[in-house]
């Protein structure tokens, strides 16, 4: 089984990692099948210095699908073994099944906007 988490606000993919209302974690049993939906709030304050990539590792994710988001989170995702895939837009569930029909690959976009607040470009 695998773990994928999506920033998510309202259903929908959020634009901003660093700044989104929750991650939607979706379990996905061996034969690519959506199996389980939680929700997990993250702290307040810019995700890519909070500890919330830990608490991702802790509960299992292995692949972040993701609108876009600035390069120093996606490093520091990937150095915590999570696979970063940017692109993606629209309900959450759908683009989890875009990634797991292989219709969604990483796009490397980076957010440049809101770079002010030094979450991007680390």
């Amino acid at each position: 089984m695998i773990k994928i988490a999506v920033p998510s606000r309202g259903g929908m993919v959020d634009e901003h990692f660093g700044h989104c209302e929750a991650f939607t974690i979706f379990s996905i049993d061996d034969g690519q099948g959506i199996v389980g939906e939680e929700k997990l709030t993250p702290p307040p304050g810019c995700g890519c210095k909070s500890n919330i990539i830990p608490v991702l590792v802790q509960l299992g994710v292995t692949v972040l699908v993701a609108g876009n988001m600035g390069e120093g989170a996606v490093v520091r995702l990937q150095q915590s073994g999570i696979q970063v895939v940017r692109g993606a837009s629209g309900p959450v569930r759908n683009a989890v099944q875009a990634y797991l029909d292989g219709k969604l690959e990483d796009r490397q976009e980076v957010c440049l906007e809101h770079g002010h607040h030094g979450c991007h470009g680390e």
